[in-house]
């Protein structure tokens, strides 16, 4: 194989921006040839198989969509509370709208690791270990509500995602923010109690 990290990241990034527009099926090495205006066959030097290049999907998406460590600790800069909970949802679901096209290819990846255990079984590692950072993140910086609490609103906000990414009209924009603050009154208490 090839070793250009510069050459590969770029191609891992253009099967990102494919697996959004066009889905599992449309992830085919000439199209991500073509998203990242390289020759024909390029993307073939690079993964020696489409599995070998779902699994660094899987590795870089993240990276893409995770939010930069100086925002959060620009977030972080203020008490813990749950409206500090419920605002960090909301900016959550910010980064969603703001960031479309990986979570779409997110999306697409859960999609695929239904008909693929390998991929299945990387991506799970992969959610699980960043459902356990953001429990870890949530108990350690003393916010409101307990391990259940935190996997509740991740269910929650995964399910808001899904409707936003898909089908915006089901859930209106302009009610997703007393949504987010009632899912958090819910499941960590009102402030006070």
């Amino acid at each position: 194989m090839v070793r250009n990290p510069e050459r590969r990241t770029a191609l891992v990034d253009a099967a990102i921006e494919v697996l959004a527009r066009d889905g599992a099926r449309g992830l085919t090495f000439r199209a991500v040839d073509a998203a990242a205006a390289v020759p024909n066959g390029t993307a073939s030097n690079y993964f020696s198989s489409r599995d070998d290049l779902l699994a660094q999907v899987t590795g870089q998406i993240h990276q893409r969509i995770a939010p930069d460590p100086d925002e959060v600790a620009k977030v972080m800069a203020a008490p813990p509370s749950r409206a500090l909970v419920a605002e960090l949802m909301r900016w959550i679901n910010r980064r969603v709208t703001e960031n479309r096209t990986g979570y779409l290819a997110m999306l697409e990846l859960r999609l695929e690791a239904t008909r693929r255990p390998e991929l299945r079984a990387e991506l799970t590692r992969v959610i699980r270990e960043t459902l356990d950072e953001d429990i870890r993140f949530h108990l350690e910086g003393g916010l409101p509500g307990d391990r259940t609490a935190v996997t509740l609103i991740y269910l929650a906000m995964t399910g808001l995602m899904l409707e936003q990414l898909t089908l915006p009209g089901v859930v209106p924009a302009e009610e997703t923010d007393g949504l987010i603050s009632e899912l958090v009154d819910r499941t960590v208490g009102p402030e006070g109690e």
